[in-house]
């Protein structure tokens, strides 16, 4: 065999191997598939029925009262057992004798009652009023947006930083999966700083626009409830966590916390040097300006976007948050046209309770949290406002679904210590100095519905008070 003839012989021998080793592979894979269809083997394939779920047409949606079922709003509450529940409440130690409540249907028909429409002071409960108002006249779906513009490009190149009303912004990149930090200024510095680059600005100075809410942003004397500055901060077109310092405390969950950190009074402010610092570092030379015109649609170079305002109203409803409670009632203001100030604010608040029937006899609001003295309302308004929670088609969806549950979530995640009734209380607590409240509604165990607001002023012992308001609370489930 000649050196040709042998070259040709290890060519084929070459040949006939791959086309085995093919031949093989192929015969593996084919074998592996057939038993992963059979399901014989482990693998993505299979010949078994997959279950589908069909979905209406988005344009066939039906009411949410037909999704969930008949809640059977009619159910009667017997009247005797209604009456006892408060006569226990009101004997109770702790309670004292400055107390008002009301036990009503899910329609808001009274039941049981003593002193409904004594006028009281509310406290934070006074926030279910304001989640309504708000709830029903703002498109709950929208978002607050934090945007940058650049400015005078051709002379002086200035950015400027505009707040939309978003006052849990988050210093880092955008979080989808928090309320608490869904807007990043990080991520709000990087696009703008690619935007810059892009036009081939690498040196600008910085303005912030925090006019949007005009220069009345604090109800008169709240400051008698703002003990360190833990409970209240103006409101703002801008903010980082609320303004929280959490120096020293435990902020693992940027959505579930429990203290009262102090808080910035100069929000905006701290927005813009958190934001110089992050563009800074983007490559961008920053110098400050204060000059914040030709801030125009045209001229805008990036925005982050918080979380739909039902989420952030859910936020400050389990927070008890008062600069939230502020902020949606001047967000319900400017929509309403009431007015850019604190009186817009309770105005507009007051405007849509009456609009939508709810009695407001008795009702003074000097601020859209409870946390500003001299606000008094009655139980009548409380329970009458938790009617319209408690209606499918009542517009209060968003306010709902902020209650907060006891024993699981908000602000009564530590309270009502009985079991059976976990889960079906849905509440809003008010606590001041002076005064304990409790509103909301709750699904009774042999079904139906009661809607519920108690407030006792002057209690004799504030934590026995709480405890009694707890009890009473638990025992409507078993109306």
């Amino acid at each position: 065999m000649n050196e040709t003839q042998s070259t040709v012989v290890r060519k084929s021998r070459r040949v006939a191997v791959c086309a085995t080793s093919v031949a093989l592979t192929l015969a593996a894979c084919v074998g592996y598939t057939a038993a992963d269809v059979a399901d014989v083997a482990p693998g993505l394939l299979t010949l078994a029925p997959v279950e589908t779920r069909a979905y209406p047409d988005p344009a066939s949606t039906i009411a949410a009262g037909t999704v969930a079922g008949d809640a059977d709003a009619g159910k009667a509450i017997d009247k005797s057992q209604a009456e006892a529940l408060i006569k226990t409440l009101g004997e109770a130690e702790g309670v004292g004798d400055n107390y008002s409540v009301v036990i009503a249907d899910a329609k808001g028909n009274v039941v049981a009652e003593h002193e409904s429409s004594t006028p009281r002071q509310p406290a934070s409960t006074t926030k279910t009023l304001t989640a309504f108002a708000a709830a029903s006249t703002l498109e709950m779906g929208s978002t607050l947006d934090t945007t940058t513009y650049l400015t005078h490009a051709s002379d002086a190149p200035t950015v400027v930083l505009k707040g939309g009303g978003d006052m849990l912004l988050g210093a880092g990149e955008n979080d989808e999966s928090h309320v608490n930090g869904r807007a990043g200024l990080a991520t709000l510095a990087r696009e703008t700083g690619d935007a810059l680059k892009a036009k081939g600005v690498t040196s600008v100075a910085l303005a912030a626009d925090d006019t949007l809410f005009g220069d009345d942003r604090t109800p008169a004397g709240i400051e008698e409830n703002n003990d360190e500055n833990r409970y209240y901060t103006p409101i703002s077109s801008m903010a980082i966590d609320g303004g929280r310092d959490w120096s020293g405390l435990n902020a693992e969950d940027a959505d579930d916390f429990e203290e009262y950190p102090m808080l910035s009074q100069n929000t905006a402010a701290d927005v813009a040097a958190t934001f110089k610092t992050l563009l800074a570092a983007q490559g961008i030379q920053v110098s400050d300006s204060t000059d914040t015109s030709g801030a125009t649609d045209s001229a805008r170079l990036a925005k982050v976007s918080s979380a739909p305002l039902n989420e952030v109203m859910a936020f400050m409803m389990r927070h008890s948050d008062n600069t939230l409670a502020e902020l949606f009632g001047r967000l319900t203001a400017l929509k309403l046209g009431t007015g850019n100030s604190i009186d817009g604010d309770v105005k507009a608040v007051a405007k849509v309770l009456a609009d939508h029937g709810v009695n407001t006899d008795g009702l003074t609001m000097t601020s859209c949290s409870g946390l500003a003295p001299g606000t008094t309302l009655t139980v009548t308004t409380l329970a009458q406002v938790q009617s319209k929670y408690v209606d499918p088609d009542g517009g209060a969806a968003a306010a709902s679904e902020g209650m907060a549950l006891p024993g699981l979530v908000g602000t009564v995640k530590n309270r009502v210590s009985d079991d059976a009734a976990r889960g079906l209380l849905r509440v809003k607590t008010g606590a001041l100095g002076d005064v304990r409240a409790l509103a909301g509604n709750a699904s009774r165990a042999g079904g139906g519905v009661v809607t519920f607001a108690a407030i006792v002023n002057d209690p004799e012992n504030g934590a026995l008070a709480n405890r009694a308001l707890d009890a009473f609370a638990a025992s409507l489930t078993k109306l």
